[in-house]
């Protein structure tokens, strides 16, 4: 059975006081999509990021092609 309710996490990285996004990857199967919220805000918008985008944006996190936070 697949579900279309998004289910929330944030990462194990995020104790910086509050300063992070949430994610729902179980509805990349359903969807295609990742949607991504912002964690101080439940519930207000969340931005559906297609697959192959969040995959890029996390490969380019994972290499530094952003910098250093």
């Amino acid at each position: 059975m697949t579900t279309e309710s998004p289910r929330w996490f944030k990462s194990s990285y995020s104790s910086n006081g509050g300063n992070c996004v949430e994610v729902a990857a179980n509805l990349v199967a359903v969807r295609g999509v990742v949607p991504v919220r912002d964690s101080k805000n439940v519930s207000g918008p969340a931005l559906n990021v297609p697959t192959g985008s969040f995959a890029a944006f996390v490969a380019g996190v994972k290499t530094g092609d952003f910098g250093s936070v």
